[in-house]
């Protein structure tokens, strides 16, 4: 074969190989858009729900969620990380969970339950990263795309960043409202351009106190949706707990800084909460996030 022929085969060859991969990767994202809303909230269930549903198990290794290498489940919820994330993170994380969800006093136990009971069902994960590195190898995108499109993955948590209350409160509640709240209480929280919340959050938007002027670049418009109404959630709710003026951030696209100012200026959003989240969740306490602020351990691997 002639060197010109032989070049403008290999390169008819890579432009093939190319339009497969493309084909292939659209192919995938339809697939995802079927199969989960918002680009990662299970449409059906498929996870195990256990007869108790307040679990807490061990840190133990796993090979399920690749190329995480261990596993922590606690009501509901699965927390996986690699080695480098330490168990006593992983555990203060599963500790707040559970203050997040007390089994007493002006609790509502079957509404309580129906939550856990969703967030099983739709196999609710987190992963949760050392720092801000939280790339993959070129050799463990493929596990990570599996283990994302098999489960509800809808942010994840990093250890021993600046604000690091905030960062394990925000994404614990992304995904209690993304899957716990959305299945139990679709019309109030529903991720959903009909649901109580939506419309909430429009007042906001309306308003000025709510910018989603960076959420623009989203491509999907459903992604775009659910990312939206998700940070809505959780600046009602962690606003309304009154953990903003303590615990940050202070410059945010939302301007709301405490419980007061929630119900003065946003009553609908206020409403939102005070009819339904304190009847299923609360505040995690303030002992227990500041644990948080505290030098945590270096040690690695399960514990």
């Amino acid at each position: 074969m002639s060197a010109p022929r032989a070049f403008w085969t290999i390169l008819c060859l890579i432009a093939l190989l190319g339009s497969c991969a493309s084909e292939k990767a659209e192919m995938e994202n339809a697939e995802t858009a079927k199969t989960q809303l918002g680009g990662c909230i299970l449409v059906s269930p498929s996870g195990e729900v256990p007869s108790d549903l307040y679990q807490e198990g061990e840190i133990v290794p796993t090979a399920e969620y690749a190329p995480f290498t261990k596993k922590l489940m606690v009501y509901g919820i699965t927390l996986i990380g690699r080695d480098d994330i330490s168990g006593e993170f992983m555990r203060k994380v599963a500790r707040t969970i559970k203050e997040i969800f007390p089994q007493e006093g002006a609790i509502d136990r079957e509404l309580q339950k129906e939550i856990l009971r969703n967030m099983y069902k739709y196999r609710t994960v987190i992963p949760l990263f050392k720092g801000k590195d939280h790339g993959f190898a070129p050799s463990d995108q493929a596990a990570w795309d599996r283990t994302t499109r098999r489960n509800s993955i809808c942010d994840i948590i990093m250890e021993g960043v600046p604000g690091q209350v905030n960062e394990v409160v925000e994404h614990i509640l992304h995904h209690v409202t993304d899957v716990g709240l959305h299945y139990t209480f679709p019309a109030e929280w529903g991720i959903s351009r009909t649901s109580k919340l939506y419309l909430a959050m429009q007042e906001a938007i309306d308003k000025k106190y709510y910018d989603v002027r960076q959420y623009d670049d989203e491509g999907d418009e459903d992604v775009r949706n659910r990312v939206v109404l998700q940070e809505y959630a959780y600046w009602i709710i962690y606003t309304a707990w009154d953990l903003r003026e303590t615990y940050g951030p202070r410059e945010a696209e939302w301007t709301i800084m405490n419980n007061s100012e929630l119900k003065a200026k946003l009553p609908r959003s206020y409403e939102l909460f005070e009819a339904t989240i304190p009847r299923v969740m609360v505040a995690p306490s303030r002992p227990m996030l500041q644990e948080f602020t505290e030098n945590s351990s270096n040690t690695k691997g399960i514990e």
